[in-house]
């Protein structure tokens, strides 16, 4: 992994610059390196308000393909509106870069300096940030008790750089720094994405920004002159989009006489399937069996029965799935959780349940995570007793047959599942208790409400609900999505696609 260093100073002062300056210097002696700047091609007014701003920087400093990235923090300057300190936290929050705290240490007393550092730690670890080394002036690094943080003595010496390429990496999974890696990994092997949604002006902007990153090639839906008119109203560019119609002949012909074959056993005729197939659902389903794309991603303008029916009926299950079911990806300030079932399946049954589980490890491990499977229940082990706990026992009996190589625990209770001291007590010796990061409900119920719980208590935000036991890639988007949300969805959807 590239090492990544931030230079921040608390309050606006001159000498972080001269600091990076020395540093830049020295770290080039050990590698080749990228200096940027914590508001690298961002207008400072723009990252004074807006997170797009961010995730422009976070992107910047990512894509440098060097050993070493150094990156200068920003200064807020006049602008009293904007909190400069916070903004560099954040900076290295999301880019895993330690910090480099530079202290204005000139005729400061030694426990002021102190109290100083301890309030920029107490602040970096709220941000999920961590302090790599403090930069004082030699002589007066030995005065200081530094709190158990490294001492990076000015100026700037060999032996202090190699003190701090020995720190600790930051490894926090910020939201941030999580949807950065969806976009890398979507990046790296492009796939072909249906939006069968046109018509709604969130589809298409996040149809120019997929585009405009790179993350995936576009096709949608509708009339060309109708589609494009539109997006040059909005001042979007969807040059590089694939606009495709519905009365497309060569298209329909193909997908009808396909549905009408696939649905033969209930009677469809080819006449009915040219019907059926005008719906944009079905169309869209039919691009991705028929390899006219990679995945679809709807429901901006349609229900979620209306986007996932027709991939039921269509692409089917993948080999050795018995169930469609869903995860939620809940990005919590350091951490990533899958949930499921929180979208399908109503009751599911002790096979389906896991089912469930298995399909969620997988997908989890799509995503990055290193799955650690709790079936929940009100229920740890044989602490409690009924049916609803017997399914659970069941359940993860048959988890533990169909993938003997997965770290599964149930039943199991959540704060078994999450809080080491509780899991100490409740499930010692456990390879999930208290550290469970894929969590499976017993019920679309307890599924539903326990993902809206975390993420409306926590903060969290909620990627998804991304489908699972497909033989292509289909995904469902609350009609309440941002933009944002519609572009994960897309990358999510071309991950999948690569898998």
């Amino acid at each position: 992994m590239t090492a990544r260093f931030i230079v921040i100073q608390p309050s606006p002062a001159s000498i972080a610059t001269e600091v990076t300056d020395e540093l830049a210097d020295a770290l080039t002696a050990r590698g080749s390196l990228t200096r940027l700047s914590a508001v690298e091609g961002i207008d400072i007014d723009a990252a004074a308000s807006s997170s797009a701003a961010l995730a422009g920087v976070v992107e910047a400093v990512r894509a440098a393909a060097t050993d070493l990235v150094l990156i200068e923090g920003a200064d807020s300057g006049p602008l009293t509106t904007f909190d400069a300190f916070d903004w560099n936290l954040e900076v290295a929050a999301a880019t895993n870069a330690g910090i480099v705290l530079v202290l204005d240490a000139e005729g400061a007393p030694a426990d002021l300096l102190e109290q100083e550092i301890e309030i920029a730690r107490a602040r970096a670890t709220a941000h999920q940030a961590s302090i790599a080394a403090i930069a004082l002036p030699a002589p007066l690094a030995a005065q200081v008790d530094l709190l158990n943080i490294a001492v990076l003595p000015l100026p700037v010496s060999p032996a202090g750089v190699e003190d701090l390429l020995a720190s600790p990496t930051p490894n926090a999974v910020t939201p941030l720094s999580f949807q950065a890696d969806l976009i890398d990994r979507a990046r790296s092997d492009r796939k072909r994405i249906v939006l069968p949604e046109p018509e709604d002006d969130r589809v298409l902007a996040a149809a120019a920004e997929v585009l405009a990153r790179g993350i995936a090639d576009i096709t949608l839906l509708g009339e060309d002159d109708v589609v494009r008119g539109r997006a040059t109203e909005l001042g979007l560019d969807l040059s590089q989009a694939r606009v495709v119609s519905l009365d497309e002949p060569k298209l329909v012909e193909k997908y009808a006489t396909e549905f009408a074959r696939l649905r033969a056993k209930k009677g469809v005729t080819v006449e009915q399937a040219r019907e059926k197939i005008r719906d944009v659902s079905y169309f869209g389903t039919m691009m991705v069996h028929m390899g006219d794309a990679d995945g679809m991603v709807s429901g901006a303008a349609h229900t979620t029965a209306h986007t996932i029916v027709p991939s039921f009926q269509i692409i089917k299950t993948a080999p050795g799935v018995a169930v469609v079911s869903s995860i939620f990806l809940l990005l919590l300030k350091d951490r990533v959780w899958a949930f499921g079932d929180c979208a399908v399946n109503t009751n599911p049954t002790p096979e389906q349940i896991a089912d469930i589980a298995v399909s969620s490890a997988q997908t989890a491990r799509q995503f990055g995570l290193d799955p650690k499977v709790a079936l929940l229940s009100y229920s740890t082990g044989i602490s409690g007793k009924g049916p609803d706990v017997d399914a659970v026992v069941t359940a993860t009996a048959l988890a533990h047959e169909k993938a003997p190589e997965l770290p599964i625990e149930g039943p199991i209770q959540f704060d078994a599942a999450v809080d080491a001291a509780v899991a100490a007590k409740k499930a010692p010796n456990s390879p999930v208790a208290g550290q469970a990061n894929v969590f499976i409900f017993p019920s679309l119920n307890a599924g539903n409400i326990g993902y809206k719980a975390v993420q409306r208590s926590s903060g969290a935000i909620a990627v998804g609900p991304i489908l699972q036991g497909l033989n292509k890639p289909v995904n469902d988007l609350s009609r309440g999505a941002l933009v944002e949300d519609i572009v994960n969805t897309v990358a999510i959807t071309a991950i999948q696609a690569q898998a």
